[in-house]
């Protein structure tokens, strides 16, 4: 029992210091590419800190789990937005802009309206995984799309535009050819030295990564541990202790985020952690092998899920900032969300 605890702590301590490590080579990488920290944290803290939940939902997938792997996913989405959101708000008023809500937040709130769509027939097929990927796809190279051209414009409907007309596999090509990062030919000298100060932040950012990840294993692994232990339902552990463990690290990110100020880092992480969970982790989990829904998810969770991505949505474009009181309100609703959970999860 010593053994497990003293794992657990090592576990968080893991997930403290390299989620704020993470969080600066981050920013850093951010302005060396001339890149927005808003789009740095979509992209590359998202899918950073969504590896936990990729590793532990596929492995669920591979074990036939499909209730630890839904739970993982949906649980997990809802802890971002209630729970993660709603400290960093408490900790610090959280600045918003228009993008957040104009484009990703609606991509969010599609992603998870999509999955219950997809969940009506209590199951989710290869078929329908493989545009869950597609999406995800789409939606990166959306992203680093020339925003001027949408100027004016409903940035989700040119989002759905564009993944209907497969833009996106001509903008995968041009990456390929010209890279992300395009410098001036003029610049040589002073590019060399930008690169080689990249690959210092890329190195801390892979050894951060890595310390993030390590710490989201092993204190998922001791916390199930300690809820077979004490008998806990085994139904429930996927949306709770699973669920709040792989989130630890956008909790982690999102906190040292929001406390240096970098708050556009603090909600892009959560937003697009929630889009790559459902579009890119809950894809290739269903596409290793068919995930079965419960009727617990269809009934309680992935509703609340949608309903929890309205409120924050809602949240935004009140005064373009996340204020404390708000942070307070989601937090209510998390604790509304695991009273309903454990009432609906011993009924059924």
């Amino acid at each position: 029992m010593l053994s497990n605890v003293f794992i657990l702590l090592i576990g968080l301590i893991l997930l403290v210091k390299g989620s704020d490590i993470f969080v600066s080579s981050a920013s850093s990488i951010a302005k060396k590419l001339g890149v927005s920290e808003f789009i740095i944290g979509l992209t590359l803290v998202a899918i950073g800190t969504s590896i936990p939940e990729l590793a532990s939902s596929i492995a669920a997938s591979l074990s036939h789990s499909s209730g630890i792997v839904i739970g993982n996913i949906v649980g997990s989405n809802i802890a971002n937005i209630a729970l993660i959101v709603g400290c960093a708000a408490i900790i610090s008023v959280v600045k918003t802009e228009s993008d957040m809500l104009k484009r990703d937040g609606y991509i969010m709130l599609f992603a998870s309206t999509l999955f219950f769509l997809f969940a009506f027939d209590l199951q989710l097929s290869r078929t329908e995984a493989f545009i869950l990927v597609l999406f995800y796809i789409a939606y990166i190279f959306f992203l680093f799309e020339d925003t001027a051209k949408y100027e004016g414009k409903f940035y989700f409907k040119e989002f759905i535009t564009y993944f209907v007309k497969f833009k996106y596999v001509k903008s995968m090509n041009q990456r390929i050819r010209t890279g992300i990062n395009n410098h001036n030919s003029g610049e040589e000298q002073e590019n060399k030295k930008e690169s080689i100060d990249i690959y210092k932040d890329l190195l801390i950012l892979a050894f951060s990564g890595t310390a993030v990840i390590f710490g989201a294993k092993y204190f998922v692994e001791e916390a199930i541990f300690f809820a077979q232990f004490f008998q806990l339902p085994d139904t429930l552990i996927g949306v709770t202790l699973v669920a709040i463990g792989t989130s630890l690290p956008e909790l982690m990110v999102t906190i040292s985020a929001a406390r240096k100020g970098y708050g556009n880092i603090a909600i892009g992480n959560v937003i697009g952690s929630n889009i790559t969970n459902i579009f890119l982790v809950l894809g290739l989990s269903a596409f290793v092998f068919p995930l079965e829904i419960t009727g617990l998810s269809i009934m309680l969770t992935i509703p609340f899920m949608i309903m929890i991505s309205v409120v924050l949505l809602w949240f935004i474009h009140t005064h373009w900032e996340i204020r404390r009181v708000e942070g307070i309100a989601l937090i209510l609703l998390y604790v509304i969300f695991l009273l309903l959970l454990f009432s609906f999860g011993v009924a059924l």
